[in-house]
């Protein structure tokens, strides 16, 4: 599934690198915890998080996910936003919860 397609099932704001919406993405993960996303996480192109601090921001970059979703209509501070975008991380917003965005993707073929 392109990210541009991820955007559009969440009604996604994209706020960074969207000269990358084209990239592909297989599966995604939902999580607060970035400690559980560095342990458990494998292969996957998009976090799906309520988390708001750049340590998000380096976990995406170690797994190398290429998309970060913030759900609950979260905005990121600009500081974040510049970081992922000099990072080329693709990063947007959704007003769905995590429960309804991972089954939004889950639902539209994400991870099957």
């Amino acid at each position: 599934m392109e990210i541009s397609q991820v955007a559009g099932i969440l009604e996604a704001e994209v706020l960074t690198c969207s000269d990358f919406l084209d990239g592909e993405v297989c599966t995604a993960c939902g999580s607060d915890m970035m400690s559980d996303v560095l342990a458990f996480v494998k292969h996957q192109g998009i976090l799906l998080t309520g988390l708001m601090n750049p340590q998000v921001i380096r976990t995406a970059m170690m797994m190398d996910m290429n998309c970060i979703v913030f759900v609950r209509g979260k905005m990121p501070s600009e500081e974040m936003q510049l970081f992922a975008e000099n990072s080329g991380i693709v990063m947007m917003t959704t007003k769905y919860s995590m429960f309804e965005s991972c089954g939004r993707l889950y639902e539209a073929g994400l991870g099957r």
